[in-house]
């Protein structure tokens, strides 16, 4: 083959080189491993055929960052040698985890940094305001008057009646219904329920399951928690905020590493 052929057929490749690039440009490239825009639009479809689609730009955007932050991972633990270059798709994200726990250590959260977000934010660890709360369900006005008679004769009889006269599934435990907070319960029964205390029934209350007759077992206020109660929560909040905030610092490193090209990621008309 002459010098001529050789030049001929090298300007040739590079042509088709050039070619195969602008058709399927690189979106992400970093220590040699790059992303093209056929892996995206291969992970939009993906998507788009759970159901998900089709995507609008901005979704796809959204998309885009999210699947850039997690090959430039999967590129950076295979550069670290924690993921195989055929590993299956199976063993990413355990190699990414690994690469994780190894460059993000656990965040140390001091005394001193509970009692400070405690302090700034005890309005944040609040207990609201509970009711304890029994019912007897019936189906009729009538019936529902004749057991607040039977309660007004004997108001220790309310767990009795439950059993034998009320029709909710709660009828074999006396009427128990459980510990609920502001706006738990239906509306009506909600009024009724915070607007009793300890010990008292209600009036017939209608709802589109027959009439119901409450009763409060006992009521706890809303209280903000002690710095001893709310310290375990709040290291487990301050860790895990902690620790986001540091893996996504770490994300952002790569990308700054990396060459990243958003524009080339979408051909001009999105995928259907």
């Amino acid at each position: 083959m002459t010098r001529r052929t050789l030049a001929s057929a090298a300007v040739i490749l590079g042509t088709l080189l050039a070619s195969c690039e602008e058709a399927d440009p690189v979106v992400l490239a970093l220590h040699g491993d790059d992303v093209r825009r056929s892996d995206v639009e291969a992970h939009v479809a993906t998507i788009e055929a759970r159901g998900l689609g089709p995507l609008e730009e901005e979704a796809r955007e959204g998309l885009l960052e999210a699947f850039l932050e997690e090959q430039v991972l999967l590129i950076e633990a295979r550069h670290q040698g924690l993921l195989a270059p055929d590993a299956s798709p199976d063993e990413g994200p355990r190699a990414v985890a690994r690469l994780l726990a190894e460059a993000v250590p656990p965040p140390e959260i001091s005394e001193r940094d509970i009692e400070a977000h405690y302090a700034a934010r005890v309005a944040e660890y609040r207990i609201p305001e509970t009711v304890t709360v029994r019912q007897i369900l019936v189906g009729t006005l009538n019936e529902a008057r004749d057991v607040k008679r039977r309660l007004y004769r004997d108001p220790r009889s309310f767990e009795t009646l439950a059993g034998s006269r009320s029709t909710g599934p709660e009828a074999a435990v006396g009427g128990f219904l459980g510990t609920f907070e502001r706006g738990q319960l239906p509306a009506e029964l909600d009024k009724a329920a915070f607007a009793l205390q300890a010990g008292q029934t209600s009036a017939p209350i209608e709802t589109s399951l027959g009439y119901h007759v409450l009763r409060v077992d006992s009521r706890q206020p809303a209280r903000e928690l002690s710095l001893e109660e709310a310290r375990g929560w709040i290291r487990e909040r301050l860790t895990r905020e902690r620790a986001d905030a540091a893996v996504r610092a770490y994300v952002a490193g790569l990308l700054s590493r990396a060459r990243v090209n958003h524009e080339a990621a979408f051909s001009s008309t999105p995928s259907r």
